[in-house]
């Protein structure tokens, strides 16, 4: 039988059907806030001989000194076995590894215990990966980025590189086209979806052209927003958040003065700061908390997550500074989502009736994307 919502509302998992499980790094040092460190625990690790080389690199039952596994598709790393590695770090690569929390990734295969190729596949300029988070108010987010965080299933908004073959219900935009009278491009269905979805993961339609107008125009703001794509955005009235009293070497502490709208790093003050982007959670989780958390909280000793910036990286100011302003920004957009009615809807049942749904099941699996050779293990091509 047919998942029937309340209100017969069609399911994301429908529209955007082809769904990726998260990555499980399976160990913490191959990702950081800073390329620079990754490429120092790189250094340490192959300094390491024998037991002490086996004890840095974290086995775990996926993945050992021993492991023999390919190349990540796209990444031009080594593939001969960890225990006689030699040779430079791979080239860090920018990863979404937290809500809002952009770190770096050492793009190896011998160092991630399930990477999930499929993605690194289809992963470029134009790709934009939608990531469940179970939260309640925000329970999607959407970065360019290959997503790394341990949350809910990665639905990729196309299924081949360059921005081809969306992954949506086959059928579902011409259907859209007769109701609203113009045919939805791929990103102003992802924009609608960002606008309607619902904590339970259904997305209302609507043939209300001018609703659907109104809902893709808070989407696309969204979506903008979460990619952090082009210029830096501003707060209202043109506000930006400034550094107001210099940030220490290396801040321990932060703390937030809602009075002053003032974020304390230590003596070190920022502002102004909205209460929203302070308050801004998901899953239970403060964002601002958690993303200084990551980058000021120690690391075992001994341990290669414990090579890290011994004093705080002028960039990491930068990014917080652009963070406040997004997660402030976001959080003005929550009552408008609120607020979008949706008349005229287009159920469930509707797009069974058109043929939309059921998706077949080729729609649910990743499409062939490989046009060039893979190398696997010990240097040999991939047989594809």
């Amino acid at each position: 039988m047919p998942c029937v919502t309340y209100d017969d509302a069609p399911l994301l998992a429908d529209l955007m059907p082809w769904s990726v499980a998260p990555l499980r790094p399976g160990r913490a040092w191959p990702a950081a806030p800073d390329a620079a460190s990754l490429k120092a625990r790189w250094n340490a690790l192959l300094k390491a001989e024998g037991a002490e080389r086996r004890a840095l690199f974290e086995p775990s039952r996926a993945r050992t000194l021993d492991s023999a596994v390919g190349q990540l598709p796209g990444q031009p790393t080594g593939t001969e076995r960890l225990a006689r590695a030699e040779g430079p770090c791979a080239e860090p690569v920018r990863v979404l590894a937290a809500p809002f929390d952009e770190q770096w990734l050492i793009p190896d295969h011998r160092l991630i215990d399930t990477a999930r190729p499929e993605l690194w596949r289809v992963a470029d300029e134009r790709q934009v990966f939608v990531v469940e988070t179970a939260d309640e108010t925000t329970p999607l987010l959407a970065t360019s980025l290959l997503p790394t965080l341990r949350t809910g299933r990665v639905r990729p908004l196309f299924r081949r590189p360059n921005g081809t073959e969306p992954n949506l219900a086959p059928g579902l935009s011409d259907h859209l086209a007769d109701r609203l009278g113009s045919l939805p491009t791929p990103p102003d269905l992802l924009a609608w979806i960002l606008a309607t979805v619902r904590p339970d993961l259904t997305v209302p339609l609507t043939s209300d052209a001018d609703v659907w107008d109104r809902g893709t125009e808070l989407g696309h703001r969204m979506l903008w927003l979460l990619r952090r794509d082009g210029e830096r955005p501003k707060l209202p009235g043109g506000r930006r958040p400034y550094v107001r009293a210099p940030l220490p070497s290396l801040p321990l502490t932060l703390h937030y003065d809602p009075e002053e709208e003032t974020l304390h790093l230590d003596e070190g003050r920022i502002s102004p700061v909205p209460p929203q982007a302070w308050e801004y959670e998901v899953a239970g989780v403060r964002v601002l908390e958690a993303w200084f958390a990551a980058r000021t909280t120690p690391s075992d000793a001994g341990t290669l997550a414990a090579i890290r910036p011994a004093t705080w990286p002028q960039p990491w100011t930068s990014e917080l500074l652009e963070l406040i302003t997004v997660l402030a920004l976001l959080a003005e957009l929550r009552p408008l989502r609120a607020e979008l009615k949706i008349p005229a809807p287009i159920t469930a049942a509707d797009l069974r009736q058109a043929g939309v749904l059921p998706v077949p099941g080729a729609s649910r699996r990743p499409a062939s994307v490989l046009d060039h050779h893979e190398e696997g293990p010990e240097g040999q091509f991939a047989l594809l």
